[in-house]
C-alpha cells in the first residue's frame, strides 16, 4: 500500500487460441526452459501495445505453430492473480479454421485432444477454471 491507496498492479494482456478439428482441442506443453516449464496451455502469447487482440493472436499462431488462423468468437475472458503477485488476463477465442500446416515451433509437445481429457493434463494455473468448463461441456 502506498500513501495514496493500494498500488495499481500491471496486468498482462494475454490472447490464446482454442483451436478445434473433429471435436477435439490443440494443447501445447511449455518446454524445460520456458516460464512454468512443462505445462499445458492453449496457444497464443502476448499482445503488444497498440496490437488487436485478433491481429495477436493470428500473428502468434503464425509464430508457435505456422498456420494463418481464421479468429473467430471470444470464448472467454479470465483474470488470474499468480502468488508471485504477476497477473493475467487472457482472452480465449475459438479457431475452426486455418490455413497452412500445422507445425510445433516452440513446444515440447502438441497434441490434439477431446474435451473430456483436457482435465488430466497439468495446465498453468490461469488455466484451469477454463479446463474444467470445456471439460464439463459449457463453452463449446
Amino acid at each position: 500500500m502506498s500513501a495514496t491507496g493500494p498500488e495499481k498492479k500491471e496486468v498482462r494482456e494475454v490472447v490464446a487460441a482454442l483451436i478445434r478439428r473433429d471435436r477435439k482441442l490443440l494443447i501445447c506443453q511449455r518446454t524445460r526452459h520456458q516460464p512454468m516449464p512443462l505445462k499445458w496451455e492453449f496457444p497464443g502469447g502476448k499482445r503488444e501495445p497498440g496490437e488487436e487482440r485478433v491481429a495477436a493472436l493470428v500473428r502468434e499462431l503464425d509464430e508457435e505453430l505456422g498456420i494463418q488462423a481464421t479468429v473467430g468468437r471470444e470464448v472467454a475472458c479470465i483474470r488470474h492473480e499468480y502468488r508471485s503477485g504477476s497477473a493475467v488476463e487472457l482472452h480465449f477465442y475459438l479457431v475452426e479454421r486455418y490455413a497452412g500446416e500445422l507445425e510445433n515451433r516452440i513446444f515440447r509437445d502438441v497434441r490434439w485432444v477431446g474435451t473430456k481429457e483436457l482435465v488430466n493434463f497439468d495446465f498453468l494455473e490461469a488455466d484451469l477454471s477454463l479446463v474444467r468448463d470445456l471439460a464439463a461441456g459449457k463453452l463449446l
